[in-house]
C-alpha cells in the first residue's frame, strides 16, 4: 500500500490531535466544576493509564517498572503532579482563556531554569523573548492584584512544576523510555486524586462516567500523540499549531461557559505566544532539545 503522507504531514496530523485531546480534556474538567476535585484528578489518570500501557514491549510487562534513577523518576512525579493539580484549579476557577494563555509562559521558565540546573548559555534573543513573555503574562493576571482574585497564581505554579518536568525529562529521556517516565507521574496523581475518597465521592451519572472515560483517554494520548510529532518533524514546523488550543478555549469559553476574553488576556496572549514560539526557535536553531508547550 504507498503511503500517501509524508512525514511532515503526519506530524501536523499528530499535532492537530494532540490540540483537540488535550483541549477536550480542559473543557472537561471545567465542565465537571461540580463533581469533587479529587475524583476528577482520579479519574483523568485512572484511564490516562491505559494508553501507557499499550507502549510497554511485551518482553519487559512485568519488570518495566525497574529503574535506576528513582529519586529524579520521583522528582518528576511530584513536579507533575503539583503541576496538573494546579492546572485542574485554575481551570475549574479562571476563564478558560486566561488559563490556556497562561500556561504557555512553561518554556519561558525552562529557560530560566535551565540557566540555574542544567548551566546553560542563553544568548540576548531568548532573555529578550523571555521579557516579552513575562510582560505579557502580567497583562493576564491583572485581576490578581486589582480583584484579589488568587486563583491566578495557580497557572503560574503549573508553569513552574512544567519547568521542573520539563528539565527532569532532559535528563530522563536519555536513559528511560517514555512509558515508565510517564507511569511514574500517573501512578502518583492517581494515588493522590484517590486519597480524597475521604472526603465523599459521588456516584456518578452515565453522562459523567462517559465524561470520565473521554477525560483520562484524552489527556493520555494527547502526550503521545505530541511526542510523535516532535519525532516526526521540526518544532519550527508543528509548534505553531499547538496555539490552536488558545483559539479553541476562547470559542469554547464563549459558546460553553459565555465567557468574553478581554482585551488585556488577548494582547498578553499575543505577547506570551511570540515569545514561545522565539525560544522554540532559538532552541532548534542552536540543536538543544525542544520541549512541548505543555508536558
Amino acid at each position: 500500500m504507498v503511503n500517501l503522507l509524508t512525514k511532515s504531514q503526519k506530524a501536523v496530523l499528530y499535532m492537530v490531535g494532540s490540540v483537540i485531546c488535550f483541549s477536550s480534556m480542559d473543557l472537561i474538567v471545567k465542565y465537571l466544576n461540580d463533581v469533587p476535585f479529587g475524583q476528577v484528578l482520579f479519574m483523568r489518570f485512572f484511564f490516562g493509564m491505559i494508553p501507557i500501557f499499550f507502549l510497554i514491549p511485551r518482553d519487559k510487562f512485568f519488570t518495566f517498572y525497574k529503574t535506576k534513577r528513582p529519586m529524579l523518576h520521583t522528582f518528576r512525579a511530584v513536579s507533575g503532579t503539583i503541576a496538573i493539580i494546579a492546572l485542574f484549579v485554575a481551570l475549574r476557577n479562571l476563564p478558560l482563556a486566561d488559563v490556556i494563555s497562561l500556561t504557555f509562559t512553561g518554556p519561558l521558565f525552562v529557560t530560566i531554569m535551565s540557566v540555574i540546573f542544567l548551566s546553560e548559555k542563553v544568548g540576548i534573543k531568548r532573555w529578550s523573548a523571555v521579557l516579552i513573555g513575562f510582560v505579557g503574562m502580567l497583562f493576564i493576571v491583572r485581576p490578581a492584584f486589582e480583584d484579589m482574585n488568587f486563583y491566578y497564581i495557580f497557572p503560574i505554579i503549573f508553569s513552574l512544576g512544567f519547568a521542573n518536568v520539563a528539565i527532569s525529562i532532559r535528563s530522563l529521556s536519555k536513559t528511560e523510555p517514555n512509558y515508565l517516565i510517564a507511569f511514574y507521574f500517573s501512578l502518583l496523581s492517581l494515588f493522590v486524586g484517590l486519597s480524597t475518597i475521604v472526603n465523599g465521592w459521588i456516584w456518578p451519572t452515565f453522562h459523567e462516567a462517559l465524561l470520565f472515560v473521554i477525560l483520562g483517554l484524552s489527556g493520555g494520548i494527547a502526550n503521545l500523540l505530541l511526542t510523535q510529532s516532535y519525532r516526526l518533524a521540526d518544532a519550527s514546523l508543528v509548534s505553531p499549531i499547538k496555539y490552536l488550543s488558545l483559539v479553541v478555549a476562547i470559542v469554547a469559553g464563549y459558546l460553553i461557559f459565555s465567557e468574553v476574553p478581554k482585551t488585556m488576556t488577548l494582547l498578553g496572549a499575543s505577547l506570551i505566544v511570540v515569545s514561545s514560539f522565539i525560544i522554540f526557535r532559538r532552541e532548534e536553531i542552536l540543536k538543544k532539545q525542544v520541549v512541548a508547550p505543555r508536558v
